[in-house]
């Protein structure tokens, strides 16, 4: 069953690749647990199948490096980009898209939290296994106020334009 409007969401980890070592978080791959990263922030989250794939880097990506500046006049805190890849190919995907310093390329490498989401996919018949739907969900502390689910190959209703329509 899919996550819904007014569900918390699940514990969970997603690892992020960090570029600049600091106080909190070393060089490399960091493991975070969502509900630590979701205590008393809004966060905007965007899930789709894999990094590098065509509509993930042509449009979705894009459309939040795009708003980004958008969404968090409308009180979005960060933003987060979620696919089933590791934290390396995530980091990099993240330079490749200048995403760095904008959207939070967090990797959830064996689908763990897609699947807790409910929002996970089988793309076996591409090569690919499990990954996670397309869809993008706005968290506040943790909570989901909205949530906006694609249908099979399509790219509609999941991008910022619509996520940013929803805060006005």
């Amino acid at each position: 069953m899919s996550i819904k409007i007014g569900d918390k969401l699940p514990a969970g980890s997603l690892a992020e690749f960090i570029e600049v070592e600091s106080e909190a978080c070393s060089l490399g791959p960091n493991t975070f647990k969502v509900e630590d990263l979701t205590k008393g922030k809004t966060i905007a989250i965007f899930g789709l199948p894999g990094a590098y794939t065509p509509t993930c880097s042509a449009k979705h990506v894009p459309s939040y490096i795009q708003h980004a500046t958008d969404l968090k006049a409308k009180g979005v805190d960060e933003i987060w980009c979620i696919s089933v890849n590791d934290a390396f190919v995530m980091g990099a995907w993240g330079r490749d898209q200048k995403a760095t310093g904008t959207v939070r390329m967090m990797a959830d490498g064996n689908a763990d939290f897609s699947k807790a989401l409910g929002l996970d996919a089988d793309f076996s018949k591409f090569g690919m296994g499990v990954r996670s739907q397309r869809y993008s969900l706005l968290a506040v502390d943790g909570v989901v106020t909205q949530l906006n689910v694609e249908e099979g190959g399509k790219f509609e209703v999941s991008n910022a334009e619509t996520l940013l329509a929803q805060l006005s």
